[in-house]
């Protein structure tokens, strides 16, 4: 597909960078994306694939807008609160681009949906709040040999990295399903946290689908907001893992 004049001037920034250019940018506006969470890392990381010109993004959510959720979830507003936020992010989505085409999923991933789901997209963003979700989206990635960008935020620390299924550390690789009780992340978190993770997450994507750059694959990025210190963790393939290993 060819950039027309609108298209040029909304993505001209993108097309300024070699590593982007034209050819990159119609590759993105041709390339679907799976947001698992509308909520503190889903909206950064929706906002921003949006506004890169991500062809097509779908949203899984079946929430709905809390006041208590405006602290850190900037897809939404106060107007929102009440309604589903798939509806509520596509508003905001729509308003930002129109070039996205959105896919509204307003409903939980489980067992039953999540196969037939993620195989119709890219690339998955983990941009959920619950870890039997996280393992879910894990699992299934591998099965569909579909990357994926995990995160996850707590209080005032966030850690990220990103799969690629058969060649990098997956998952569970790195955390034990067993070691996780089935609730959600305790405390917090600070909101702007949310907003660097979830900004990381679009990064990751965007040079994933462009084969641009060093994904997070084989590493874990930390953020310590506190201290505003961030560490790199390098993480192999566990041949023993459950998810990806040999066995």
């Amino acid at each position: 597909m060819e950039l027309n004049e609108t298209q040029r001037e909304r993505y001209g920034r993108h097309l300024t960078l070699p590593e982007i250019g034209h050819e990159g940018q119609e590759k993105l506006l041709q390339a679907k994306v799976l947001v698992v969470g509308a909520g503190g890392l889903g909206s950064p990381a929706a906002l921003y694939l949006a506004a890169a010109g991500i062809g097509t993004l779908g949203l899984v959510d079946g929430d709905r807008v809390e006041l208590g959720n405006l602290q850190r979830q900037i897809l939404h507003t106060t107007p929102s609160v009440g309604t589903l936020k798939v509806s509520s992010a596509a508003e905001r989505l729509r308003a930002l681009n129109p070039d996205t085409r959105l896919t509204l999923h307003p409903f939980r991933l489980d067992e039953e949906n999540a196969g037939k789901l993620i195989a119709r997209y890219d690339f998955v963003i983990d941009a959920t709040d619950c870890f039997k979700t996280k393992f879910l989206i894990a699992k299934t990635c591998q099965a569909e040999a579909k990357p994926y960008s995990h995160a996850g935020i707590n209080a005032f620390t966030g850690q990220t990295m990103t799969v690629s299924p058969g060649e990098s550390a997956c998952l569970r690789c790195v955390f034990h399903e067993e070691d996780f009780p089935d609730k959600q992340i305790p405390a917090g978190p600070l909101g702007a946290l949310a907003g660097i993770m979830g900004a990381i997450q679009a990064t990751e994507t965007v040079k994933f689908l462009l084969s641009i750059g060093a994904p997070l694959c084989n590493t874990i990025l930390t953020c310590d907001c506190l201290s505003m210190t961030m560490r790199r963790v390098q993480v192999s393939r566990d041949p023993r893992c459950p998810l990806c290993g040999k066995a």
